[in-house]
């Protein structure tokens, strides 16, 4: 059964909500090394229950808060599977570097998703 494993806050000013949740949570955030500006969010240990997730800089005024992702087999799969339900693409497959493949989904009450294939030879 596919999970939510991320989750992404999405932030005007990302430096600014990395020092708000480190500061009040004791989250342990640093920026990815990656091709866009992301900071990873570590909230806790693996072997505590709970997920870590990201920030990101929101790219427009309509992006929501907070974002969760589901790991699935396949995006392609899952994809067609939203549209088929009453779904909708909100931004196609992308390659995430030395992660996997993901897509941002919008359910039928207009909530944003994303689901993501692990690949860890995506490029």
């Amino acid at each position: 059964m596919p999970r939510v494993v991320h989750f992404e806050i999405c932030a005007d000013d990302p430096e600014r909500a990395s020092k708000f949740y480190a500061d009040v949570f004791g989250w342990q955030i640093s920026k990815w090394d990656g091709p866009v500006d992301y900071w990873m969010t570590a909230t806790g240990s693996r072997e505590q229950p709970g997920i870590d997730g990201g920030i990101m800089r929101r790219e427009s005024p309509t992006m929501p808060g907070v974002i969760n992702t589901i790991d699935v087999a396949s995006v392609d799969a899952m994809v067609e599977q939203i549209v088929a339900h009453g779904g909708s693409v909100a931004m196609p497959k992308i390659a995430v570097p030395g992660v996997g493949y993901m897509a941002y989904c919008l359910d039928t009450e207009g909530n944003m998703f994303s689901v993501m294939e692990e690949d860890l030879s995506a490029v």
